[in-house]
């Protein structure tokens, strides 16, 4: 597959082998937008300050609160302030300096398609650009930057939370590598909101610099990507939509990461543990994982994605002549679905260009036979130290990884499998990196799972909060092939599951479970027909599935193939089950948003430790609200607002409805956790 996409450099081979500081203080001499010198920050501000958007908002402001012009525009003026990224060259080139000691210490390669590289250097001289990265790792934002100074591009304008502004030093150090800090949310702060638009439009407007933000909003603390957020994608095809700009380029960009710094961090917000709050101590602190290796970072940036071209024929740019364009106006339907869609497409895009390892086709091959395992031991909880019930042999995962190389294949991911060495090596290679997380002793491979530390003995609850620490870490990186796998294991379950194999019923089955799971993955909305396409033709492809015109049926070599794909699903399905339970079994009227997660944890822990429920993987707060997400967007919960807080009104009727259509999906029995795939 590698042949079918661009070839990639390893960017520091070059580093390796020259002088660390002649590369820092090298001559830069970017190509910018139509050849324009770069714009200092003072005439940005400047720029923003005095625009008509602003003045008229300011204007409204003014006469809807009373408050003086004047001291409306002191407040604007200090928002863009505190906001403002403000690029020293002389701080770059710090930082090129550190980040090559760092990176060479941390990771074996950082691998970058050269013919992106290529495409962004066009693109940027032609039209105002906007970098999109996957976000899975801190690193994101930093490496992006290093890799652009390092080919001697514009240096992006990033989006960054405020939470770094608290870094004594590191967080001005950010501003001047050119980072701009906005606030997690401004809902209906105008002011902020005006502020922080016309300071994008204006750079975009005037082609200063490539604008860089993620799509996602925040981090994947799962590894998997978050439904995008709306707001920056439409800011920043406003200029084009409103006639500023002849166009604006969309840079898809895909971050693979083949061993995540935050694994353990993540496992543990996920399960309600406190994230560290950014600071310069936190920092210095954590350099100790300079010591430890986290393998090869394969950067891939996409073909840039026209707006003008996106919004031929959906959008009637006429609209906005009919009023001043400095005044502020809701987007329309049109424009919200064009927006809706785009990003969408683009996150798709960033899935299909992440370069995946064989540790993510190992992790789920012994995450499966690991629940397998507690599915063949009596109910009750998990015994303390006898691992048996979940090892599998080298030979055998060895055997199943390279079924699995070849299923991954079939279905057209990106796979970055050495073919010029013997599978085993391979796969001990990817057991070495990740010997955090895994066990290798006498020809047997088995999950670590972490014990609790301290004094006195664990209780049982400690104990499987540490169990699953490792659980959730080595689903990270299952989830990082699971866009591979969706579409197919939607269409495995429904097959499955319904009454018939007629086409029409199999269909409605896979389109309530993609309803269902719409919170949990990218899945297009409206795209259901499409993606039941996709997903017959990739298992007819595969061998797995016989197609008709009226009927859907599995091969008998099939079967292999459909098992796996079910189990792959099987967590979250019986995760949203146990959401549908807890709200009708155990919560209370009162109930509120900020209760739910600790409430809903509680309740799996007491499922988990009776021996009634499987997977660890339902602790998972990100899986508690996007479970949420979906009963909220079905009605089967709404928000009542009760003055001082917002509760929840579930409506059990229609949760025990979904509860109940799931459990038939599932072919529940009299336990949750007594569906097995096997």
């Amino acid at each position: 597959m590698l042949k079918k996409r661009d070839d990639f450099e390893d960017m520091l081979e070059e580093r390796r082998s020259s002088s660390d500081l002649k590369y820092a203080f090298k001559c830069y001499t970017p190509v910018l937008y139509k050849g324009l010198p770069p714009c200092k920050s003072t005439v940005l501000k400047g720029m923003v300050l005095q625009s008509d958007q602003l003045h008229y908002v300011i204007g409204q402001i003014s006469k809807e609160s009373g408050e003086a012009a004047a001291t409306i525009q002191e407040e604007a003026s200090a928002i863009l302030e505190e906001m403002a990224h403000r690029l020293q060259l002389s701080t770059v080139r710090f930082f090129a300096f550190a980040l090559t000691k760092a990176f060479k210490t941390l990771f074996r390669s950082i691998c970058v398609n050269e013919e992106g590289i290529q495409r962004l250097q066009q693109a940027i001289q032609e039209h105002p650009v906007v970098l999109l990265p996957s976000h899975r790792s801190y690193m994101d934002f930093l490496l992006m930057s290093y890799i652009l100074y390092t080919y001697d591009l514009a240096l992006p304008v990033i989006a960054a939370g405020m939470d770094f502004m608290g870094m004594k030093f590191v967080g001005e150090m950010l501003r001047m590598s050119g980072a701009f800090f906005i606030r997690r949310s401004f809902g209906g702060d105008k002011l902020y909101w005006a502020v922080f638009s016309e300071y994008v439009k204006t750079m975009l407007r005037n082609g200063m610099a490539p604008v860089e933000f993620f799509l996602e909003g925040t981090r994947s603390r799962t590894c998997k990507s978050l439904t995008p957020k709306l707001g920056l994608l439409n800011i920043v095809m406003e200029p084009f939509l409103k006639g500023e700009v002849f166009d604006v380029s969309l840079v898809p960009v895909s971050i693979s990461y083949e061993r995540i710094l935050e694994e353990a961090l993540y496992a543990r917000e996920l399960l309600g543990v406190p994230k560290p709050k950014e600071s310069t101590s936190g920092l210095f602190k954590a350099r100790k994982v300079l010591s430890e290796d986290y393998g090869s970072i394969h950067v891939y940036f996409g073909q840039p994605v026209s707006v003008r071209s996106l919004a031929q024929g959906r959008v009637s740019r006429s609209q906005f002549n009919l009023q001043p364009r400095h005044i502020p106006r809701k987007p329309s339907e049109d424009t919200q679905s064009l927006v809706n869609d785009v990003a969408y497409r683009l996150v798709r895009t960033q899935e299909e260009n992440m370069v995946l390892k064989p540790w993510v086709l190992l992790a789920s091959l012994l995450l499966r036979a690991y629940y397998r395992g507690l599915g063949r031991t009596a109910l009750g909880p998990e015994p303390d130290h006898d691992h048996d019930h979940h090892v599998m042999t080298l030979e055998e995962l060895t055997e199943q990884a390279v079924w699995l190389r070849g299923l991954v294949r079939e279905f057209g991911a990106f796979l970055h499998w050495p073919d010029d060495k013997p599978p085993l090596e391979v796969v001990g290679a990817s057991l070495s990196l990740h010997q955090g997380l895994v066990r290798v002793s006498e020809g047997r491979v088995w999950l670590v799972l972490e014990e609790p530390g301290g004094p006195g003995p664990a209780t049982p609850e400690e104990r499987l909060l540490g169990r699953a620490v490792a659980v959730l870490s080595c689903a990270s990186y299952r989830n990082q092939v699971l866009h591979v796998f969706l579409r197919p294991a939607l269409l495995a379950t429904a097959i499955h599951t319904a009454s018939s194999g007629k086409k029409d019923e199999v269909f409605n089955t896979f389109s309530f479970l993609r309803n269902m799971l719409a919170n949990e993955f990218i899945l297009c909305p409206g795209a259901a027909v499409q993606d039941f396409e996709e997903a017959c033709q990739q298992l007819v492809k595969s061998g797995a599935l016989q197609v008709s015109q009226q009927q859907v049926k599995a091969t008998d070599g099939g079967q292999p193939t459909l098992a796996f794909l079910m189990a792959m699903l099987d967590p979250f399905l019986q995760g949203y089950q146990v959401v549908c339970r807890y709200l009708c079994e155990e919560a209370s009227e009162g109930l509120t948003e900020k209760q739910f997660v600790p409430a809903v944890r509680d309740f799996t822990v007491k499922l988990l430790l009776a021996g009634n429920l499987r997977y660890y993987e339902v602790l998972s707060s990100d899986l508690q609200k996007n479970a949420l997400a979906a009963l909220l967007r079905l009605g089967a919960v709404r928000r009542v607002n009760g003055g001082e807080q917002v509760t929840l009104k579930v409506d059990k009727m229609v949760v025990n409805s979904l509860d109940d259509t799931l459990g038939r999906k599932l072919k529940k029995k009299k336990d949750i956790c007594t569906h097995t795939n096997d």
